[in-house]
């Protein structure tokens, strides 16, 4: 199983993240870790998620959500040293 290193960039509204781990669910990934942080009016959510599927099915989806402003894939290695 492949594992991706997200970051997602969003408006600080209460509906976003339930928005966000559906819309995962949906598109055949795991959230295996998940980090959240507020900077100012924004909401930045660092997620590590698995599976089998290209993440980019997964990152397009979630930049077109309302509340998403920015999207982000980091590499693996990049991935597993900002989680541990």
């Amino acid at each position: 199983m492949n594992q991706y290193q997200l970051q997602v960039t969003a408006q600080f509204r209460p509906e976003v993240l339930e928005r966000v781990l559906r819309l995962t669910r949906h598109r055949g990934f795991r959230v295996a870790q998940m980090d959240m942080t507020t900077q100012g009016a924004n909401l930045v959510i660092n997620m590590l998620v698995e599976s089998e599927r290209a993440v980019e099915l997964l990152s397009r989806q979630l930049e077109k959500l309302l509340d998403v402003t920015l999207v982000q894939v980091l590499e693996e290695a990049q991935a597993l040293k900002k989680i541990a």
